[in-house]
């Protein structure tokens, strides 16, 4: 089964789609049956549909560009972050229209994807330095842990000296213990970020089956192989994501009601795909590679 997802970028894509869909099921089920209102929760099936689409396009459409844009796109939408007003001096989010977006959820799935990709060249060190920077500002433990577990493995694979390897990866684990070190004041809302607490009321079922979903969506990545270590990174990142709700009040990625994480792992997942297609398409055509 492996070997013929990993050979179509398609295919891997859809068993993210098939797995995510299950997890977000199960999530607006325990929001419904919690008493959440229907408000509340009908977003995040409206945001899989429209996240479903954008990686489809994505996988059809992208190209180098595409990877540029995703890799300009996360620094300055963090950075636009903090000149939003926050909530009790937290930065995580920016209003589009009535839409409450969390930048970093968004972003930086694609960010990370197109960081892996050899064409990130020089760019790549300093993008991922400011997002790490303006992560630990805002602050977002969660995604400062996450974003750094993906540089972790970008890092590991990476053509610098061992010394240069050591210090990077040094410089990353001293921002992720700064983030937890920022005061975080946000209580946790009990649809968002203690989903699974609810899920294990309504039925132990249903919350082992919403873990199962979200660490199968997670694992799903691996099938999208590339050239580099995007696959690798982007696992790295939403694993963490799923798992640092465990230790403080941070949105349960897919599951909790959360607009934002479905549609930066989508995006991430269709950037993926399409440098696993172009992959497959250079390597049966070389002159492809140049388009």
């Amino acid at each position: 089964m492996s070997a013929s997802l990993s050979g179509s970028p398609a295919r891997a894509l859809a068993l993210f789609g098939l797995l995510s869909v299950v997890a977000v099921a199960i999530g607006c089920g325990v929001a419904a049956a919690s008493g959440v209102p229907p408000g509340a929760w009908v977003r995040n099936p409206v945001s899989w549909c429209v996240g479903a689409l954008a990686a489809v396009l994505i996988l059809r459409l992208a190209g180098p560009r595409t990877r540029l844009a995703f890799l300009a796109a996360a620094p300055v939408g963090l950075l636009a972050t903090l000149a939003n007003a926050g909530q009790l001096g937290v930065h995580r989010w920016l209003d589009l229209g009535p839409l409450h977006i969390n930048a970093a959820q968004v972003l930086l799935p694609p960010a990370i994807v197109a960081c892996a990709a050899s064409s990130a060249g020089r760019a790549r060190p300093w993008v991922a330095a400011v997002v790490m920077a303006l992560l630990v500002v805002q602050p977002d433990a969660s995604q400062a842990t996450a974003f750094g577990g993906a540089l972790f493995a970008l890092i590991g694979v990476s053509r610098l000296s061992r010394p240069l390897r050591a210090a990077a990866m040094a410089a990353v684990g001293v921002a992720i213990a700064a983030s937890w070190l920022r005061p975080d004041p946000l209580a946790p809302v009990p649809e968002v970020e203690e989903i699974m607490r609810l899920a294990w009321a309504v039925s132990p079922v249903a919350a082992i089956a919403a873990w199962a979903a979200l660490f199968g969506a997670v694992g799903s990545f691996a099938f999208i192989r590339t050239p580099g270590a995007g696959s690798r990174a982007l696992c790295a990142y939403a694993a963490l994501s799923a798992l640092t709700p465990l230790l403080g009040p941070f949105p349960v990625p897919l599951v909790g009601m959360a607009m934002s994480p479905i549609l930066g792992l989508w995006l991430g997942a269709g950037l993926l795909a399409a440098e696993a297609r172009r992959a497959a398409v250079s390597a049966n055509n070389p002159a492809a590679s140049a388009g």
